[in-house]
Order: C-alpha cells, then sequence, then structure tokens
C-alpha cells in the first residue's frame, strides 16, 4: 500500500521536473506565502513576549499588597503599606519557580541640588533587585545602588547614602556621578523630612515622562526618609510567565495560612498578577491583534487568488495533454488525481521552503543588530526580531495545501469534462 502511494506520485514528479521554469513559480509562491505568514506571525509573538517580559520584569509577575491598596487613596505616605515584611518575605521564600521577593517603597517629594528643586517619583529598592530586573534602567554613567557590604566587607545592610538619577531629572537639576542632592518628602505621621543623597549614578529608563522624574534609593533609606518600617508592594518573581497561574495558588495559599494562624495583628493581604497591572500590554496586544488581523486577512486573499489562478493556467495549459490521456483509456478520476498529487508535492515543497526561509530568517536577526525605532510613548528603539513558530508553519502550510488541491481538481475536472477531440484541439 505505501510502495503504491509512492508510486503514485512518480509521474506528477516527473512532470514537475521537466517543466522546471512553470514549477519554480509555482513553488515560489508557495514559499513566499509561508514566509510572509510566518514571520508576520513571529513578529506578532516577538512582541507580545516582549511585552509580556517587560511588564513582569518592571512590576513582578506577583505582586502581594493590602487589601484595596490598588484602588484606595492614601492620605499619609504608606498609610496602606505593609507590617512586618521580613516575616511575609520568609513565608514567601519557598514558592516554587520563585526566584526572588522583591519590598518596594513607592514616595514622592522634592529633591534639590542646593539651587534648584524638582518634583520627584521616587522608589525604594533592594540593592539585589537591579540583579532580578537585569536592563530595567540603562546606566548612562556611574553604577546602580550597591549594598555597604560591597564598600565595606563585614557590614551589613545597604549603603544609605545612595541614590540614582533619571537623565532628564539630572540634566535639569545638573548633577553628575558624585554629587550631593537633598530629598524632602512627607513622613507617615505627616511632617516633613529631608535627607542628603550622593548621586551613584544617571540612568534612562527609556520612557521620557519617567525620565524626568524617577529616582531610586536603598530601601532602608526610604524608610528613613519617611519614618516608617512600611513597605508599600512585594513583589515575587518568577523564572518564567508561564508558571504565574501556578505561582499565584502557591502564594495564596501560603497567605490563607498566614491569615488563619490565630494572629490578631495578621494583615489583610491581596495578590495581584501582572496581567492585572499591565494596561499598556492590554492597549498594544489589542491593537497588534487588530492590526494582525486585517493584514493577515488580506495577506490570505492575496495567496489564495493568486495560487488559484496559478494551478488554474497551469491546467488548462495542459488541456491538450489531458485529452491525449483521456484517449489513451484513462478515467477522469485518474487525470484528476494525477493534477491534484502535482499540487500537493508543489504545496509541500514550496512550504518547506518558506519555513525553511522563515527560521534562516529568525536565526540572521539573532546574531544581526536590526534596530527597530522607539515605539510610541519611549525614547529608545529595540532589536528587531521574530519568533519562528512550528505551529504556524503547520496550520499555514496545510492552508496552501488545501488551496493548491482545491484549485487543481476545480480545473483538472473541468479539463476533464471536455470531450476528447475538443481537448485534442485545444490551443
Amino acid at each position: 500500500m505505501i510502495m503504491r502511494t509512492v508510486y503514485s506520485f512518480k509521474m506528477p514528479l516527473l512532470y514537475l521536473l521537466r517543466n522546471r521554469r512553470r514549477t519554480i513559480l509555482s513553488l515560489s509562491i508557495v514559499a513566499i506565502a509561508i514566509f510572509a505568514l510566518t514571520a508576520a506571525a513571529g513578529f506578532g509573538l516577538f512582541t507580545y513576549q516582549s511585552l509580556e517580559k517587560s511588564t513582569a520584569n518592571d512590576v513582578g509577575h506577583i505582586t502581594v499588597t493590602q487589601t484595596g491598596y490598588f484602588t484606595s487613596e492614601e492620605e499619609t505616605p504608606l498609610e496602606n503599606g505593609l507590617t512586618k515584611p521580613n516575616e511575609l518575605i520568609a513565608l514567601l521564600k519557598g514558592v516554587e519557580h520563585a526566584k526572588s521577593i522583591q519590598p518596594r517603597v513607592y514616595f514622592s517629594g522634592l529633591i534639590s541640588n542646593g539651587r534648584k528643586s524638582a518634583i520627584f517619583i521616587g522608589n525604594g529598592v533592594e540593592p539585589s533587585e537591579f540583579d532580578v530586573r537585569d536592563g530595567v534602567v540603562d546606566m548612562q554613567s556611574g553604577a546602580v545602588l550597591a549594598s555597604q557590604s560591597d564598600n565595606q566587607p563585614g557590614a551589613e545592610g545597604q549603603d544609605d547614602s545612595g541614590i540614582m538619577i533619571a537623565k532628564d531629572l539630572a540634566r535639569n537639576l545638573r548633577v553628575a556621578e558624585g554629587d550631593w542632592v537633598t530629598l524632602l518628602a512627607t513622613t507617615s505621621d505627616g511632617a516633613l523630612n529631608a535627607m542628603d543623597f550622593q548621586v551613584t549614578g544617571i540612568y534612562s529608563t527609556g520612557v521620557p515622562e519617567m525620565d524626568k522624574r524617577q529616582i531610586y534609593v536603598g530601601l532602608l533609606a526610604a524608610q528613613d526618609l519617611l519614618s516608617t518600617d512600611r513597605i508599600s508592594t512585594l513583589s515575587v518573581y518568577l523564572s518564567d510567565t508561564k508558571y504565574t497561574e501556578q505561582g499565584m495558588a502557591d502564594v495564596e495559599q501560603r497567605l490563607n495560612q498566614y491569615h488563619n494562624q490565630g494572629d490578631t495583628s495578621a494583615q489583610n493581604l491581596e495578590t495581584t498578577p501582572w496581567q492585572d497591572r499591565a494596561f499598556f500590554y492590554h492597549k498594544v496586544r489589542g491593537l497588534y491583534n487588530g492590526i494582525f488581523g486585517v493584514l493577515g486577512l488580506v495577506m490570505a486573499l492575496v495567496v489564495f487568488v493568486a495560487l488559484f489562478n496559478t494551478m488554474t493556467m497551469t491546467v488548462t495549459e495542459r488541456t491538450r495533454e489531458i485529452g491525449t490521456l483521456s484517449a489513451l483509456g484513462s478515467y477522469p478520476r485518474e487525470i484528476v488525481g494525477g493534477f491534484v498529487r502535482e499540487s500537493m508535492l508543489i504545496a509541500v515543497i514550496g512550504s518547506a521552503i518558506g519555513a525553511g526561509l522563515a527560521l534562516a530568517t529568525t536565526l540572521f536577526l539573532k546574531v544581526a543588530d536590526v534596530q527597530m525605532p522607539p515605539p510610541p510613548g519611549r525614547s529608545e528603539g529595540y532589536p528587531l526580531e521574530i519568533i519562528f513558530s512550528p505551529q504556524v508553519a503547520v496550520y499555514s502550510s496545510l492552508a496552501i495545501l488545501f488551496i493548491c488541491m482545491f484549485a487543481a481538481f476545480m480545473s483538472a475536472r473541468k479539463g476533464a469534462k471536455k470531450p476528447i477531440t475538443e481537448a485534442l484541439a485545444y490551443v
């Protein structure tokens, strides 16, 4: 049975090899169609995955906060903050697939160089956060915050005097690495407090609005400035976004045990996955879905018309051959089957070539530094990449196979129905 099936493709293959120019044209159309569909889908997948990683890298895969933290306004700084952060960190350290748990303090106030002041948006973080969130900032000069133990062997804690300033804010204040600035903020008690910090580095976030306002200081320094031991959020970073649902279940189970331990001082906590904080991600994904959907539909129609026309012309030009086969005693179903098998070979070979070109392009872009222009709202571009999806390549190939077989069947059946004398006299 297998040998008979293989033999049935021998004559169609010999015909393709005999008429090389027509075969190359048909294969080129199929290959270009598969390459275009696979590459377009690959760019979309790359965009989605990049946005997922960027959002999760920025806010954490899972965020633990006081209940209602993101929906209620605070009258004083950290009014809705987390107490006993060390206990919560110890509680969540065993979460499966968690690579780090980072506390964070969000605050705002005035920053001054002694002559000029500006509004800032502050982040109090552990220095280790910059290792976890690799690439979150682009250092223009200096270095990221360092723990005190990095500078003084044997010491514990972190250096309270260091500050990182976004580039546009640093340019506005005319400060550079090594200069001193003063932060003025409202404490958790509603009073004013000021602290001096030495600039350790100037960085860029890639977002112009953030570069005009943002700063980073050590977590303990931020707590000292606000006169509190609370933190704003606790971010759980996982090894991959695909573990978010599993991580959420583990974190919630641990927090339920924390609530049920009978301690009257236990906090009312809630967890928020990165998707619920990814407002930009959802808007861009919705926009791209619409764009790629319309482009995909247009591309599919163009491919269908081109392939259908090519296969129809191929069969029409061979009407005399169909008449000869009929005169020699071939049944119409045998003639139609031969043309359908030819179209199958064209679809399979062309799809393989197109998928190979898409894979080669994917590998090339990984080593080539092809930069895309900055997207809206950002000041820095990003490297162009596409993700080769075998699933998209297979689905596209099956669609092309169906189109080729359908076109060949319809055209060959029409030709096989012609009277033998009419088919032999066709010009």
